[in-house]
């Protein structure tokens, strides 16, 4: 196979990597509070450190064919040295055990965004391509590993752990539009591959994986600080080291190798601890964010907390009956009981400071700082602007992101899209199983004026 064929090949495989009825009540009584787990402390410098140029994914494609395929980054965001300046943010540089180089993807990916020309740590990645995945089938990897084997036989030999892994779960991955992430997805995918106890690799599923590819958006990493569980449904209870390092299930060998990755978690997450959001740099209105202070107070402050001098937050989870947001994300990705059990069961909730999964029917009510630059909203990213979140008969049916374009709406709180009268490639079609639009109808209830000035308050945030 000639050797452009090989980087187109790797070029793929590194893109994927990159009718109701409304409720009208207001009662935080049928919400479920989340008691708070006691966290490890460390070094939020070397937290960062490690997160820009740890090895906590072990595996990854030949360092030389990257450096063909894409070519070396212009950018250097997170200032690294050596091989790392040469390569992007969503990469890192590590060495196999055969002493071969090799460049693996790195949390970066789906958890920092280049926003207004500057690299934002911890906001969710939106430019995420999760639709690639159904080219990245058996038979590209199968050529790939014929070129290598014959080629570059010790070059195989470091990253054929990396190619076994996505072989399997490249097809598992695609979703339906540009913009969402197959985070969790992936996280199913993987355990249904790997012992629970030893976290060693089976080519055959040990698991059932089901059909459905259900999305979500990516959270902001500077609201961990604030919640007592993880993930959109609070599930993720106990030590938040253990959810942060999942990643590591991509190329492991063995939980001894899980272990010393574990070892800088507690940095990892005191580095997440000391992240804040970017401030809004437009003018703000301050009488009418004076206003919007008190109408949300009033009505939004009981699930997601208050700010100023008397900051709360009140870690409420929100049942489906109440918040009637598109459930699947919660009951396929969140409930799946062998995914549980295995997790329940795994080294994640057997070794030292343990963590454990605590499936809800329902969502947890998010902390809202810097909610502003989060566009698009909802647990899934199928309302594109604030004002949607507010009103829900604003939300379009059908509407598409322009990717090329960067720039950021600073008064609708949204990415530049356009609407649609049908669905189609690259359309956000909220009438798909898993995009519902639907839900949190609180805001309805308010005037048009009281949401522009909620909207005008959410900006200080």
């Amino acid at each position: 196979m000639k050797k452009i064929q090989v980087l187109l090949l790797i070029m793929i495989i590194f893109s994927a990597f990159a009718g109701i009825e409304k409720w009208k009540g207001d009662d935080p009584e049928k919400a479920v509070y989340i008691p708070e787990n006691i966290q490890r402390t460390g070094n939020a410098d070397a937290g960062f450190k490690y997160l820009a140029n740890g090895d906590y994914v072990k595996g990854g494609l030949p360092y030389d064919y990257f450096l063909l395929a894409v070519g070396k980054s212009k950018t250097n965001y997170l200032k690294r040295e050596g091989l790392n300046a040469t390569i992007t943010h969503e990469y890192t540089v590590v060495k196999a055990t055969n002493g071969e180089t090799l460049v693996a993807p790195n949390c970066m990916q789906c958890h920092a965004q280049v926003f207004e020309g500057k690299l934002v740590m911890g906001m969710g990645n939106t430019y995420a391509d999760f639709t690639m995945g159904q080219k990245l089938n058996p038979q590209a990897y199968n050529m790939l590993e014929s070129f290598l084997k014959k080629g570059s036989p010790k070059k195989y030999e470091a990253c054929k752990p990396f190619i076994q892994v996505a072989r399997t779960i490249g097809p598992y991955l695609t979703t339906a539009v540009r913009g969402v992430n197959a985070a969790d997805r992936l996280a199913g995918v993987l355990a249904a591959h790997r012992d629970p106890v030893s976290f060693k690799w089976s080519d055959t599923a040990l698991l059932d994986i089901s059909t459905a590819i259900i999305p979500s958006d990516v959270p902001a990493w500077w609201l961990l600080r604030k919640k007592h569980a993880m993930f959109y449904n609070g599930f993720g209870r106990g030590d938040f080291g253990k959810f942060l390092m999942a990643s590591n299930l991509l190329t492991v060998n063995d939980t001894a190798e899980s272990r010393e990755v574990d070892t800088h978690f507690n940095d990892v997450l005191s580095y997440l601890y000391s992240l804040r959001p970017p401030k809004y740099p437009k003018p703000i209105n301050a009488a009418l964010a004076k206003e919007g202070a008190i109408v949300y107070t009033t009505n939004c402050s009981k699930c997601h907390g208050k700010y100023g001098s008397n900051e709360s937050y009140p870690n409420l989870l929100i049942p489906e009956s109440v918040i009637q947001t598109d459930s699947l994300l919660f009951k396929n990705n969140y409930q799946n009981p062998q995914f549980v059990n295995w997790f329940n069961n795994s080294w994640f909730a057997t070794s030292d400071h343990p963590a454990r999964l605590v499936p809800f029917n329902g969502y947890i009510a998010p902390p809202l700082d810097g909610v502003w630059a989060t566009a698009p909203y909802l647990h899934n990213g199928s309302v594109p602007t604030m004002e949607g979140v507010l009103n829900s008969k604003s939300r379009p049916l059908y509407w598409q992101r322009n990717f090329d374009n960067t720039d950021y709406d600073y008064e609708k709180l949204s990415w530049q899209f356009t609407t649609t009268d049908t669905a189609g490639d690259g359309i956000y079609a909220t009438s798909l199983p898993g995009y519902g639009n639907y839900g949190h109808y609180f805001g309805d209830k308010l005037t048009d004026k009281q949401r522009k000035a909620v909207i005008e308050y959410l900006k200080t945030l």
